[in-house]
């Protein structure tokens, strides 16, 4: 096939969109960007020929517009954008000092601002509802479809491999840095399938291409399941939070009632510190309390005369019933505010509130630690400060 003028003339064109939107990731001329600084320096550059209006700008005026940043960056900065064709010169003349900017690299910043945030996932969600409209449309065709769900099927084996890839070979740090991949994960599936069946309905010569999706979709969400198992088994159920945005709980926070907001506490248990704790003897203990090791522990050594000693879990679990009943004292149930007093000091009280709490999240005991809105002020009682509440014992 001969190439004409007009071919190249096209392949051009494409090219010099492709160098105007890659300019911020450039550090210079064929070098990537390593300084994610230097994106914000774009980003203001860009901001400035926006403000300018049809009159463009020089790079003096540039510089003075973005003076919140080094003036050897932003001109630097300048000079790579104006290589790769995201800045142009007004008019195309020898002695022209001002410029223009192209929309294409700003729209890149956008996209790249929301993927370090998101991973990508908005995106996908608006790639997911263009496919659903694309299939739904009337006029399209079996290929149209064909090539929907290939695309669809790509995309979810990219994001099932790199998922399944992080879960065997890397840390578990690693693992919570890229934890936006499994955002709303559920969602992302449940578009997919709506596309699926859509295509299968109308094109039912297509199942092997939807066969395809369906291992594809399988394989993501078992990746899903994986990464997720891996975190909450090696940072705990807390250090686990960044499987969501910080939006969600934010969201969370501030739409939240009362109620809802007091149950994610449910059955945590805070130590205030005492007055009289210096701040270096804080620091210490938060340090000491940051190194974690594996004490061994010394193998059984049973008796021949002796009984088999009865399990750990049914010992702690018969002292936790030892303990409710001695703060009971045969009544059905008693004022926290009380126990409290009874302890003497916050140091005793602590003690006691924590197995009391330990009672409460039993399951094979029958006591209830309930607590209410008021607080008990006194500063002459051993610990001033009380929360009222109700130990109790829950009839079976």
């Amino acid at each position: 096939m001969d190439a004409t003028l007009l071919d190249a003339e096209a392949e051009a064109a494409v090219l010099r969109v492709y160098r105007q939107v890659f300019a911020v990731l450039a550090r210079e001329a064929g070098a990537m960007i390593v300084d994610p600084d230097l994106l914000d320096a774009d980003q203001a550059i860009l901001d400035a020929f926006a403000e300018a209006g049809s009159d463009g700008l020089t790079v003096e005026q540039a510089t003075l517009a973005c003076r919140a940043y080094p003036h050897d960056v932003i001109v630097r900065r300048f000079e790579v954008l104006r290589q790769y064709g995201a800045i142009t010169k007004l008019v195309d003349r020898p002695n022209e000092l001002r410029h223009r900017a192209a929309f294409a690299p700003y729209v890149m910043l956008m996209f790249l601002r929301r993927m370090s945030v998101q991973g990508g996932q908005a995106e996908l969600h608006q790639l997911l509802t263009l496919e659903a409209h694309s299939v739904s449309d009337p006029q399209a065709t079996a290929d149209d479809g064909k090539a929907s769900i290939g695309r669809m099927t790509k995309v979810f084996r990219l994001l099932g491999n790199e998922l399944a890839i992080l879960v065997a070979t890397s840390t578990t740090a690693q693992l919570r840095e890229n934890a936006q991949l499994a955002w709303g994960n559920e969602r992302l599936i449940e578009q997919a399938e709506k596309v699926h069946r859509l295509v299968l309905d109308r094109w039912p010569e297509l199942h092997r291409d939807c066969t395809s999706l369906r291992m594809a979709l399988a394989a993501y969400a078992d990746a899903v399941q994986l990464a997720a198992g891996r975190l909450v088994e090696r940072a705990g159920t807390t250090r686990a939070l960044g499987l969501l945005p910080i939006e969600t709980w934010l969201t969370f926070a501030r739409s939240s009632e009362p109620d809802t907001l007091a149950a994610v506490l449910d059955g945590l248990l805070f130590d205030a510190a005492a007055p009289d704790f210096s701040p270096q003897t804080m620091v210490e203990a938060v340090e000491t309390g940051r190194r974690t090791g594996s004490a061994r522990m010394a193998p059984p050594r049973p008796t021949a005369d002796a009984d088999a000693p009865e399990s750990a879990a049914a010992t702690d679990r018969e002292d936790l019933r030892a303990e409710a009943e001695r703060v009971l004292a045969g009544r059905s149930a008693v004022d926290i505010v009380e126990v409290i007093d009874e302890a003497g000091d916050w140091v005793t009280a602590r003690r006691v509130l924590a197995e009391l709490t330990a009672a409460h999240l039993h399951d094979e005991l029958e006591y209830e630690l309930v607590w209410s809105d008021g607080m008990r002020i006194d500063p002459a009682a051993g610990t001033p400060w009380a929360t009222e509440g109700v130990f109790r014992r829950v009839a079976s």
